[in-house]
């Protein structure tokens, strides 16, 4: 009964991370896209350090929402690589150690070649400079990432994101 319960959380954890990510990005679409862009979802970045699995439901949630965007394709190729690149550095880089603290400071790290990505993209798009687009996806970033390491602390005291893979 137990291994049922541990592929069923396999499999409804990071599906719940995926639309999560796609919900509160729609809710918020206002802030979520454009050249001052905070996108809280991306909060949930800091999960790729728990397990891998979590890499595949934060690209999937992006693309989804990326696929709404004022900016077109290019949002969905390049927004979605820098998810891609961020949480797979994520994952590899939080291989060696256990404690949350290091989770969380190397995962907001590891957004920053997204941040240059989508902030290149933002200055091809609307014409605006590049450190102009570059400062305010930066802010944007790293204040979710923020407020998605105390959030993301708080919920893993009451679920186990790991699934036994890291406690």
């Amino acid at each position: 009964m137990k291994a049922t319960k541990v592929k069923t959380q396999n499999i409804a954890l990071p599906a719940m991370i995926a639309a999560l990510y796609v919900a509160i990005s729609l809710v918020l679409a206002p802030i979520s896209f454009g050249a001052v862009q905070l996108r809280f979802a991306e909060m949930f970045n800091h999960l790729a350090a728990f397990n891998k699995r979590y890499i595949y439901s934060l690209i999937l949630g992006c693309l989804i929402v990326n696929m709404f965007s004022p900016l077109g394709i290019i949002d969905i190729v390049v927004g979605t690589a820098g998810t891609l690149i961020g949480s797979t550095a994520t994952y590899y880089l939080t291989r060696k150690t256990t404690k949350h603290l290091w989770w969380y400071m190397i995962a907001s790290l590891c957004q920053i070649p997204g941040v240059i990505l989508v902030a290149s993209e933002l200055t091809i798009v609307n014409h605006i400079p590049f450190w102009l687009t570059l400062s305010s996806v930066f802010v944007g970033e790293m204040l979710s990432m923020a407020v998605g390491a105390v959030v993301i602390e708080m919920l893993s005291k009451r679920i186990d994101f790991t699934n036994g893979k890291r406690k």
